[in-house]
């Protein structure tokens, strides 16, 4: 398994942050364009892709549900405006808990946000606020990233005052993927050696084309010059979907999946130690026709194993152009294997 890494937000008591109070860094930009850029049109120097972007990142003072009555629960991150109508996309892990928000916009106006959408296993979320005159980044839904290139990450760490800060670094890899504290795998991200402190989730990640290719999530904490963002590729087809549904659409597989985590095990007396608890499974639907049950623990899909439900999503829309999957078990007899069809919104994603 991946080494489990730290999400950046200065989300105290929960996170481990430095800071008691947040104002989070939103800025998101919403492109139109969807061609790809070559690197010789990536031409911008810093300066010109900080003043082209730096007016769309905003900051975020959090207040949640404290763990108890003597203590206060506050966080800090970043995020980026994307959209002039005032929709801000940021991680989900900064507004986990959240009973009130502040949004900071680059001018100093300070107005209240609220969640309109959110999804844990992308960490991603989706803020609403109203006010005037708001610049919206420019997102590149297909960045065509080379590893060494030059990246710019804008944010809010350390809830520091002043606005926001500019750090830069290259592309050192793509296509990563780490598991999280609460026992999730973030896939498709981009690793990138820019400075990146805690604050930084919700911040854009831009190249010197002056438009966002990805959102800063998480760091490594046992090491040095390594963060990691989500990729705008992976990300940019769910935004319009959070925007309308207030929800990422993923199809129906006729059964609720669940992390298996030690919770779950002792909640209803598991065997298994790892793998995605089948519940709630539907037998007038193909994978309750099949013969999945409740209670049955999937462990892989089509042999790649699964830990927790991202990886299980994952390996569904990786499982390529064949008309079923296969899954591995640990039902209530033992181990066994089902062969069920693939589920016809799963293709059309692929």
């Amino acid at each position: 398994m991946a080494e489990v890494m730290l999400p950046l937000s200065a989300k105290c008591l929960v996170l481990g942050c430095t800071s008691l109070i947040t104002f989070s860094a939103f800025g998101s930009a919403y492109a139109a364009a969807n061609g790809s850029l070559t690197s010789s049109e990536k031409t911008l120097s810093v300066p010109a892709v900080v003043a082209k972007v730096r007016s769309s990142v905003v900051t975020i003072l959090t207040r949640g549900v404290p763990a108890s009555p003597s203590q206060t629960q506050s966080g800090s991150g970043s995020g980026v405006i994307i959209d002039d109508s005032g929709y801000i996309l940021t991680n989900n892990h900064l507004v986990t808990g959240v009973k009130s928000m502040v949004v900071g916009l680059s001018t100093g106006r300070l107005t209240p946000g609220r969640v309109v959408a959110r999804d844990f296993l992308l960490d991603l979320a989706l803020v609403k606020i109203n006010a005037q005159d708001l610049v919206s980044a420019t997102l590149h839904p297909k960045p065509d990233l080379e590893i060494g290139e030059s990246v710019v990450a804008i944010g809010n760490p350390l809830a520091l005052k002043g606005g926001s800060t500019v750090t830069v670094g290259v592309v050192s890899a793509l296509d990563r993927s780490v598991l999280t504290p609460d026992g999730e795998t973030l896939y498709d991200l981009i690793q990138t050696d820019a400075a990146i402190n805690p604050g930084n989730s919700g911040g854009p990640l831009v190249d010197l084309s002056g438009r966002v290719v990805g959102i800063n999530v998480i760091i490594a904490p046992s090491a040095q010059a390594i963060s990691y963002a989500l990729s705008m590729e992976a990300i940019f087809p769910h935004i319009q979907s959070m925007m309308v549904r207030g929800s990422i659409y993923r199809p129906d597989l006729g059964f609720t999946p669940v992390t298996v985590t030690p919770s779950i095990m002792a909640s209803f007396g598991l065997d298994g130690e790892r793998g995605v608890l089948a519940l709630q499974v539907d037998s007038a639907k193909p994978a309750g026709l099949g013969g999945l049950q409740n209670g049955d623990i999937i462990t892989a899909v089509d042999q790649h194993q699964v830990f927790n439900i991202g990886d299980f999503w994952h390996a569904l829309l990786r499982s390529g152009d064949q008309p079923t999957v296969q899954l591995t078990l640990h039902g209530k007899s033992g181990p066994a294997t089902l062969q069920l069809p693939k589920p016809a919104a799963l293709k059309a994603a692929q």
